[in-house]
């Protein structure tokens, strides 16, 4: 199974081809920034619930507060 498929607008022309070399490692980069990412926002929202709890609110409450 081919990973990129190419449609030119103009003549309807598609082309299902592999990664190129140079592809495949800024997918495999981008991949590994996405996961670094996503694991930042997990962390983000594991403090702030860490906060939240310590004052003994809800976020629906510290979002009345602070808006």
């Amino acid at each position: 199974m081919a990973d990129v498929l190419e449609i030119n607008a103009i003549t309807g022309e598609t082309v299902e081809r592999d990664y190129t070399e140079a592809e495949a490692e800024q997918r495999a980069k981008d991949l590994a920034e996405n996961k670094k990412l996503e694991k930042a926002k997990a962390e983000r929202a594991t403090a702030k619930q860490a906060v939240l709890d310590r004052l003994g609110i809800t976020a629906d409450e510290a979002a009345l507060l602070l808006g």
